[in-house]
C-alpha cells in the first residue's frame, strides 16, 4: 500500500500515531498549529525512540532513520499528497467538523479520513465532508507505541474499501484492530471504560470503599493491569468526563451518567497525573 501519512495535532496520542508509523517505515507530516506544539511532539518522539535503543528494542540508525521520516509543520496544505490522514486533535465536535472541512478541499480524491476519536460519532465527523465513505474512525491508546489495539470503526456511510485500507494501516504499524460495525457513542471500548469508571467513582463517592480497594479489585478480581480509577488519573478525570458526557448526551443511558464528585474534581482542576491530584495524589 501507498505510505505516505499525515496526523493532524502533534499531542500525547498525534505524536504517539506519528512515532509508531515512522518506525514501521511511513512518510509521516505531523501538522498542529504551533511551533511549540510541534517541538513538544517531536521532543518526545525522540526521547521515546532514545528509551527504545537505551532498552536495547530499536537500533540507534533505525531511530535515526525514523525520525528522519518525520516532517513537522503548521501548514495544513502540506498533507495534500498523504495517502492515509489521521486527526488527533481535541475531542470536541466543532474543532473536527473545521479539520474535516479544511482536509476535504486539500487532500487527493483516493486519501482515506481518520479520527482518532475515542466517543464521537464518526458518521458526525464524516457529515463535515463530500466524502463520508472515505471517513473511518482509527482509535489508537495510549501510549500509542506500547499498546497493541487499534479500534476501527465504521460510520454510517464508511466503504468497505475504506476499512480495509485503515486496517490495513493500523496493521503496518504493528496494531491488532477490533471493528465497531455500527457507529455508537464511544464504540466498545471508551464505553465499557466510561462505565466502570462511572461506576467505580459512585462507589468511592458514597464510601463503599477507597480507591485503593476499588482498583485492587479490579486488578485481582477480574485481571486488569490498572483499576479503573488508575486509569482516570491516567487518562485525565477531564477527558473521560468529556467521553462519558458524549456517550450520555447520544445515548441518554443512566449508567453513563458520571456522578457529581467527578464533576467537582474537573471544576477544582484535580484531573489525574497531569495536575498532580486525581483519584490520587501523584
Amino acid at each position: 500500500m501507498a505510505r505516505k501519512l499525515a496526523v493532524i495535532g502533534a499531542g500525547l496520542m498525534g505524536s504517539g500515531i506519528a512515532q509508531v508509523s515512522a518506525q514501521a517505515g511511513w512518510d509521516v507530516v505531523l501538522r498542529d498549529v504551533t511551533d511549540e506544539a510541534l517541538k513538544r511532539g517531536t521532543d518526545g518522539i525522540k526521547a521515546s525512540y532514545d528509551k527504545f535503543v537505551a532498552k536495547g528494542k530499536l537500533e540507534a540508525h533505525d531511530a535515526d532513520a525514523a525520525l528522519g521520516r518525520i516532517t513537522a509543520t503548521t501548514d495544513l496544505d502540506a498533507v495534500a499528497d498523504a495517502d492515509v490522514v489521521v486527526e488527533a486533535v481535541f475531542e470536541k465536535l466543532e474543532v473536527k467538523h473545521e479539520i474535516f472541512r479544511a482536509l476535504d478541499k486539500i487532500v487527493k480524491d483516493e486519501a482515506i479520513l481518520a479520527s482518532n476519536t475515542s466517543a464521537i460519532p464518526i458518521t458526525k465527523i464524516a457529515a463535515a465532508t463530500e466524502r463520508p465513505e472515505r471517513v473511518v474512525g482509527t482509535h489508537f491508546f495510549s501510549p500509542v507505541p506500547m499498546m497493541q489495539l487499534c479500534e476501527l470503526v465504521r460510520g454510517y456511510k464508511t466503504s468497505d474499501e475504506t476499512l480495509a485500507t485503515a486496517r490495513e494501516f493500523a496493521e503496518s504499524v504493528g496494531k491488532t484492530c477490533i471493528v465497531v460495525n455500527r457507529d455508537v457513542a464511544g464504540f466498545v471500548t471508551t464505553r465499557l471504560i466510561c462505565a466502570l469508571v462511572v461506576e467505580a467513582a459512585k462507589l468511592h463517592e458514597s464510601g463503599v470503599a477507597s480507591a485503593e480497594d476499588i482498583d485492587l479489585a479490579c486488578k485481582l478480581g477480574f485481571g486488569h493491569a490498572m483499576g479503573p480509577l488508575a486509569t482516570a488519573d491516567l487518562t485525565g478525570v477531564d477527558i473521560l468526563l468529556h467521553a462519558t458526557s458524549n456517550i450520555y448526551t447520544e445515548s441518554q443511558d443512566e449508567k453513563f451518567a458520571a456522578p457529581e464528585s467527578m464533576r467537582r474534581m474537573v471544576d477544582a482542576g484535580d484531573i489525574g497525573r497531569k495536575s498532580g491530584q486525581g483519584f490520587y495524589k501523584h
